[in-house]
């Protein structure tokens, strides 16, 4: 029997796609995951893997849909081989049920998990060079040195409350905490 399983990494993303592929390829049944492929608990996959029998094969539409590391996807398939499940990515074209497609599959996942790996480094690479040059990522502060020292003068009056001090720089509460820190906040929070 051909089961198919198809994820994507958010809420937002559609299985359309994968589903079409999936269900062109004949699979009888198809189990789905909206989680990222990081994730060691995806509950459609363990639920397929648990659904199929010894001669089955597990249909996916790409090799990344099925983990995002190497060790992860060679982990799923001895998962596979130990229950007698083969693999088949319709995208690769790789299928475990031959020696040729055990052994794509092994240079696949090694070049999926070298480019994941290359790409990161070059991530890497690019916030330190930008660093070197001066410019930090992420975002702006919310307050410049003069509103974060008269944040903290304001907050030593214990006449006003953290609102007042907030509607007073503009800023919202979670801002004020962070640049005067959290000590005396639920002294504080009582005479808000």
């Amino acid at each position: 029997m051909l089961v198919g399983y198809a994820r994507v990494s958010t809420q937002d993303q559609n299985l359309e796609l994968q589903r079409d592929a999936l269900q062109a390829a004949k699979c009888e049944r198809i189990f789905e995951d909206k989680m990222s492929g990081a994730k060691a608990a995806r509950p459609g996959l363990m639920e397929a893997i648990s659904f199929m029998r010894p001669g089955d094969t597990l249909v996916i539409w790409k090799l990344s849909r099925l983990g995002r590391s190497l060790k992860q996807l060679i982990e799923t398939v001895q998962i596979l081989q130990e229950k007698g499940i083969e693999l088949k990515s319709l995208n690769e074209s790789i299928d475990t049920g031959t020696a040729t497609g055990k052994l794509l599959f092994h240079i696949v996942a090694a070049f999926a998990q070298f480019e994941r790996d290359n790409m990161i480094e070059n991530t890497k690479a690019g916030l330190e060079a930008a660093r070197a040059r001066g410019k930090n990522g992420g975002r702006p502060k919310k307050l410049d040195e003069k509103k974060a020292a008269m944040a903290l003068e304001l907050r030593k009056d214990t006449t006003r409350s953290v609102k007042e001090i907030c509607d007073l720089l503009k800023i919202s509460r979670a801002t004020f905490y962070n640049y005067t820190g959290k000590q005396n906040s639920m002294a504080r929070s009582a005479t808000v």
